[in-house]
């Protein structure tokens, strides 16, 4: 969900990690103002945003033609856009990375010997996004999406009440109980990231790894697997179809006919026999193979976005017969449907009915069938509205009444018709579809061909074929007439709805009764098949299933400080994906959300865990000295807000990174350093009350951006980066103080010590300002094919950043994301897929623990002498600092 007060988008992919543009709205200003509920002030200004923006995204075809090949679209430079690359960036500038690069990685982690100690998840408990001891200004509290968790981006449901639920990056979750009470299943598996699934009619489970929805934080996967029996089994290395031909893909949909099981991914359309799963997948057709590993164009920047396919239509009556669905969200002349002619993939130009097959038409594509195969629906995403149209990219929900996916195809809704079925989203610039592209899924009931639930931003439900449609689960309940922000009626006479932004979707039955299950950037959530609406058409019946037996959280930071309102304990919190930030205090059998929407970057003062500094995105930073807590009551007294908007200028200027790095000096936790175009400091602490009080100790220099920042008793690094893409990548360190003294570029060529890859963290010697680490994230030049990518990830200099000696020894190539001093002199990392550790006096690296194949973006140490690890898919762990040897 969005924050109430700012709002996000997502545009873009890479070739590692998939990546997304966001919009962020600025932060609240100081209290005052405004009564109006939360909802509708974001949608205003986001409206402002979109329809500013409008001719700003250009479809991908244009793009290439007038700016010679840029792999995001060219000119999609705007505010919608800028962030779109940022996470893929750090894995893949400056060229494009092989594949099996995570599958090498993930086995040589494995073959480092392990340190004592070992991992205890501390969010493994409900997080209430409603939580009404957080309702401050720049919290999403009252909302209506209930306990919530990490980005679900596929559901599979069968009818003896077994449920399973496949998260962004946190693996596979099995319920034996309609929803519920979750195992998880994936566990062995070298990739955590779930692209579709699927239960075939024998019963198994298939698993396609790699989410395809192109946003910010998507991991590519290493292919297909199935379990036989899924409600007793658990994925494992030998479940895996085939050969490695799906490894370092994204899988959108699976699909089965004709005794084969059919795979849209990022690099074609492709086919497996289900009854022989040895042998090689098959590529049915790929729009442009030359782009396709090992081929003659395969490093070509644009390579990633060449061979992109969302989805597969078997004709029910004859399975020989398919439509594919083929094309990039942002445009390209291989867009449109095929079929096979004469035998060969041909572009379908006519024929489809309303179903469109201009290219710049035809985007992002999910199919349905019904079960008695009378009905075909689709759900179109559109490259020329996604570039034009500011209120939506959605061209329309179709049906074709032939039962048959060559139609012909009617078109049954538009965003407009959506809009006017009770949506949350009915002000220009923000309706629904807007994000059509990231937002989809389509599912019919089995037991009526009429009945059909679509996934956009919100749920919507048609009984009658897609003539008419009811917003069962709105984007919030903000600006509704029965919303209120008064704890006491938690979302005043509303009922509960799902959280925002939909991904799969799944029908199943328990204890004889039939559901609905979707999957969205809050978790999952079920209703009753034919349930319960009120008189605007909202379901009145939603149950949220993240009961915290699900840790599917995205983290991208940590924060760690003493309680004090509860002695001996500390509180706990982390900047999350599209779920705000957590807040966990000592003794919590409950996390709540004391700020909304996306949050990042996270200060926590050590000696009160109640004072903290979260950011937004683009260095959209909030302070609170109260941990956020509020009735609510700044609605009517707007001074009764302890929640503060502190934004230095790059934020509004646009020069910040979409995660923009900020800490505490750490020897003064009063003096803060922030990056972005320029290094920015402040004095006053978590007192700060406005942007205006930071001060520019250094401009890094036009186009370029800091990507980390640290500062010890004055001395202050920053990393950056400037073009941050493949497109001329470079970056570089500045050193010098926080009084604006004494600053200067420290020399690192193109080619030497340091790669020219993105520059993640640095972490200073506590007894030493002049001895500093720096790690570097993507693969080294044995993946990764780009001017002077080099090898190594860990590197030291003890003269101030003068120079640098690679430290890299025997550390997996996997990239690198935070590191962090140890008490006692060891050195912990953090990398895509786990952490590890280097002791004092030590050359060699041990593995921490044993985690899932999960990034961990963040380690903190915490006043209580443990480490603290944020991974960006299953939630918070923890360990004694004193247990790692």
């Amino acid at each position: 969900m969005a924050s109430p007060t700012r709002k996000r988008r997502r545009l873009t992919i890479c070739a590692v990690t998939a990546s997304a543009a966001l919009i962020a709205l600025p932060a609240s200003a100081a209290p005052g103002g405004t009564h109006q509920p939360f909802g509708p002030r974001t949608m205003a200004g986001v409206a402002q945003q979109r329809l500013a923006s409008a001719g700003a995204l250009t479809p991908h075809t244009a793009a290439r033609d007038e700016d010679g090949g840029d792999p995001d679209g060219g000119n999609e430079s705007d505010e919608i856009a800028e962030g779109a690359a940022q996470f893929a960036q750090a894995r893949t500038a400056p060229g494009v990375v092989a594949p099996g690069a995570f599958g090498a990685a993930w086995d040589s982690l494995q073959s480092l010997h392990r340190t004592g100690g070992r991992w205890r998840n501390i969010t493994d408990l409900p997080y209430n996004s409603d939580d009404p001891r957080y309702r401050d200004i720049d919290s999403n509290s009252s909302g209506g999406s209930g306990f919530v968790t990490g980005r679900m981006a596929a559901m599979a449901a069968d009818d003896d009440g077994y449920v399973y639920a496949g998260s962004a990056g946190g693996g596979v979750w099995r319920s034996r109980s309609g929803g519920g009470h979750w195992t998880p299943i994936s566990d062995k598996l070298p990739t955590q990231a779930t692209g579709a699934l699927a239960l075939d009619t024998s019963g198994r489970l298939w698993l396609g790894t790699g989410e395809a929805t192109t946003n910010a934080d998507a991991y590519l996967g290493t292919g297909v697997y199935v379990l036989s029996r899924p409600h007793h089994g658990t994925f494992s290395r030998r479940s895996r179809v085939g050969g490695d031909e799906l490894e370092s893909t994204t899988i959108h949909q699976l699909r089965f006919g004709a005794g084969k099981v059919w795979a849209a991914t990022s690099e074609g359309v492709w086919s497996h026999s289900t009854r022989h799963l040895s042998g090689h997948w098959k590529l049915e057709y790929a729009p442009n193979p030359d782009y396709l590993p090992g081929h003659s164009k395969a490093n070509d920047p644009e390579a990633p976005y060449k061979n992109i396919t969302n989805d597969i239509a078997v004709d029910p009556r004859d399975p020989s017969k398919v439509l594919l669905a083929v094309g990039w969200r942002s445009g390209d002349d291989y867009n449109g449907f095929y079929a096979r002619k004469d035998g060969t993939w041909q572009k379908v130009t006519t024929g489809l009915g309303d179903l469109p097959t201009n290219p710049d038409d035809v985007g992002e594509v999910t199919f349905a069938a019904s079960a008695d195969g009378s009905r075909y629906y689709a759900i179109g995403q559109s490259p020329e509205q996604l570039s034009d149209n500011p209120d939506s990219s959605l061209e329309g929900i179709y049906v074709s009444k032939s039962g048959s996916p060559f139609g012909p195809w009617t078109k049954t809704a538009d965003y407009h018709k959506l809009s006017a079925s009770g949506s949350a989203l009915t002000d220009p610039g923000f309706m629904p579809g807007v994000q059509a592209w990231y937002n989809q899924f389509l599912a019919v009931d089995p037991g009526d061909s009429d009945h059909v639930y679509a996934g956009l931003e919100e749920v919507f439900e048609s009984t009658d074929g897609g003539s008419g449609w009811s917003t069962v689960g709105p984007y919030w309940n903000f600006g509704f007439s029965c919303w209120s922000i008064d704890p006491s009626e938690q979302t005043g006479t509303c009922n509960q709805t799902t959280h925002s932004d939909q991904h799969g979707v799944a029908i199943g039955r328990y204890h004889g009764k039939s559901y609905v299950y979707v999957g969205n950037d809050g978790g999952a959530y079920r209703r009753p098949l034919n349930g319960s609406k009120d008189a605007a058409g909202h379901a009145t019946d939603w149950k949220s299933l993240n009961d915290g037996t699900i840790d599917t959280l995205q983290y991208y930071s940590v924060g760690v400080g003493k309680d004090l309102a509860r002695r001996g304990g500390v509180s706990v919190t982390g900047g999350l994906q599209d779920n705000g930030q957590s807040e966990l205090r000592a003794g919590d059998r409950v996390m709540g959300s004391n700020f909304g929407g996306d949050g990042t970057t996270t200060i926590t003062d050590p000696a009160d865990g109640c004072n903290i500094a979260q950011a937004y995105v683009d260095l959209d930073i909030q302070v609170t000295q109260d941990c956020g807590v509020n009735n609510g009551a700044w609605e009517d007294d707007p001074s009764k807000a302890t929640s503060y908007s502190v934004a230095p200028p790059d934020s509004a200027s646009g020069e910040a990174r979409f995660v923009a790095p900020m800490s505490a000096d750490i020897k003064n936790g009063d003096v803060w350093v922030a990056g972005g175009r320029h290094v920015w400091v402040q004095s006053k602490g978590y007192a700060i009350r406005s942007g205006s009080e930071w001060t520019s100790a250094f401009d890094l220099g036009k186009g370029h951006t800091a990507t980390a920042v640290a500062s010890s008793g004055g001395k202050v690094y920053a990393a950056w980066c400037g073009p941050c893409d493949s497109q001329g990548f470079t970056r570089g360190i500045a050193v010098g103080n926080a009084d604006g003294t004494g600053w200067h570029q420290v020399g690192l060529p193109v080619t030497g010590t340091v790669p020219n890859r993105y520059l993640s963290s640095l972490a200073i010697d506590p007894e030493d300002a002049q001895h500093v680490y720096l790690t570097v994230n993507g693969f080294s030049r044995q993946w990764t094919e780009g001017p002077g990518a080099g090898v190594g990830h860990v590197f030291e200099s003890r003269d101030g950043g003068t120079t640098w000696k690679d430290v890299s020894g025997d550390f997996p190539d996997v990239p690198a994301d935070s590191a962090v001093f140890l008490p006692g002199g060891g050195l912990a990392v953090a990398t895509d897929l786990g952490v590890v550790y280097r002791g004092p006096h030590s050359r060699a690296w041990k593995r921490v623990g044993d985690l899932p194949a999960v990034a961990v973006l963040q380690l903190e140490v915490g006043p209580d002498g443990k480490l603290y690890a944020a991974t960006h898919g299953r939630g918070i762990y923890t360990m004694p600092v004193r247990e790692l040897r």
